[in-house]
């Protein structure tokens, strides 16, 4: 069979084709707030100062949590989503690569040129410094 003529044919379902999904929701939805009750109707209540403190993996805390952070970790944390995403990119690229001929490499090759413009402004920048 044609996969395009499948494709379309697969894609005339009803409604109740998606049943079981939705069945699945409700029960998964209904389990976490059933354990969420029960947690909370059955658990122990004794609130001490000690169980109240935060917990950072067994070092003793100190100073304010409410500090301001610099804003260069953020920068950096937002930069390596971006490029991060961008690389994604290139996996239906790399899928595909026979199929899309000279003209998706050299629209790889723009992609990539752009990527590494912003690359190289983001560097004469400073943004990846972390001295001041």
């Amino acid at each position: 069979m044609n996969p395009i003529i499948y494709l379309l044919d697969a894609a005339t379902g009803t409604s109740a084709d998606y049943a079981p999904i939705g069945i699945q929701l409700i029960f998964a939805a209904g389990f976490v707030a059933t354990m969420m009750v029960a947690t909370h109707l059955l658990g122990p209540k004794r609130k001490t100062t000690e169980k109240l403190e935060n917990f950072a993996s067994g070092i003793e805390s100190h100073g304010n949590a409410r500090q301001p952070l610099a804003i260069k970790y953020f920068l950096v944390a937002i930069l390596f989503v971006l490029f991060d995403v961008e690389v994604i990119f290139f996996y239906p690229y790399a899928v595909n690569f026979k199929l899309l001929g000279w003209h998706g490499f050299i629209e790889v090759v723009l992609f990539v040129a752009f990527f590494l413009i912003g690359f190289i402004y983001i560097i004469k920048k400073g943004a990846l410094k972390w001295e001041d």
